[in-house]
């Protein structure tokens, strides 16, 4: 049985010899939530969003106590800067809008 919106590919079957490969149907969570963030529209103002809960990370990391603190909150908001400046398209129709402005 495969996971609704994932194609049943039966050249992917496990080979018996090689017991690294998964199963058929034995995907990831991280591929499933990036296959559903692909399929899903775009929400007025996510980038924004995004960007600046990024930015408040950031600057929060500044103020952490701790280093290891600092670490993952600096390393999150860098994620979500990142995530917001590609997003599904995001530099794409950047630069589509500059192209017709100029």
């Amino acid at each position: 049985m495969t996971q609704p919106g994932f194609p049943d590919t039966s050249e992917s079957q496990p080979d018996a010899a090689d017991p690294g490969t998964r199963p058929v149907g034995a995907q990831s969570w991280l591929d499933a939530a990036k296959a559903f963030d692909a399929r899903r529209p775009d929400l007025p103002g996510e980038h924004l969003v995004v960007l600046g809960l990024g930015v408040a990370l950031l600057l929060s990391s500044g103020r952490s106590r701790s280093i290891l603190g600092r670490l993952v909150k600096a390393a999150a908001g860098g994620a979500l800067v990142a995530r917001a400046a590609s997003g599904t398209g995001g530099v794409a129709r950047v630069a589509r809008v500059i192209a017709k402005v100029t």
